[in-house]
């Protein structure tokens, strides 16, 4: 299974209402913070909106519990 981590590595202060639900909706609360999420065409259109705040690099190691 394909799978992605997310960092935050900007803040959302000031960003448009529907980019800071973007990044809550990827799990994101904290700047420096990481999720893993799985690699599909709707998570990449979340990192598409909001690639400006974020890095998305692919995943490889750990089981599959870390998958939100």
């Amino acid at each position: 299974m394909d799978r992605l981590k997310i960092t935050l590595l900007r803040s959302v202060n000031n960003c448009r209402k529907d980019q800071v639900a973007t990044v809550h909706a990827l799990g994101l609360r904290k700047i420096g913070q990481s999720v893993i999420q799985k690699d599909n065409d709707a998570i990449r259109g979340m990192v598409r909106k909001v690639r400006h705040l974020v890095v998305a690099e692919p995943y490889e190691g750990g089981d599959d519990n870390e998958v939100e």
